[in-house]
């Protein structure tokens, strides 16, 4: 009795680790977004995160012909990252990114981290 209440505990603990590693530290995506920066900034109550919204254009959406906007809100994990978007604010830039599928106070509001900067026009 007691041998099988010690295995289910471990299982138990096991599913527990494996959920919290899936949802919050597996990568379920990464690529490229392009657009124009809307702002970059530092934010937080206890863990000050950096945080930016990148506006990109395309047709769709809207009325046959018109041209529609997609914000992408995303969390950088570089400081320096973080100043080459905040020392370049309204430029045109290709971000490069992880998809989390979860969000962590330390790392970010968002589920999408931004950890490059691929281009900057």
């Amino acid at each position: 009795m007691k041998k099988s209440l010690w295995i289910t505990l471990g299982v138990v603990l096991l599913l527990v680790g494996v959920f919290v590693w899936y949802k919050f530290f597996f990568v379920f995506g990464e690529g490229v977004k392009s657009g124009y920066l809307n702002y970059a900034i530092k934010k937080g109550y206890v863990f000050k995160t950096y945080e930016g919204k990148l506006i990109q254009e395309g047709f769709g959406g809207g009325k046959t012909g018109t041209i529609t906007s997609y914000e992408f809100e995303f969390s950088v994990s570089d400081p320096e990252v973080f100043k080459q978007l905040e020392l370049n604010s309204g430029k045109n830039f290709d971000l490069h990114y992880k998809e989390y599928k979860g969000s962590l106070p330390w790392r970010g509001n968002t589920r999408y981290v931004v950890d490059k900067i691929v281009n900057m026009k």
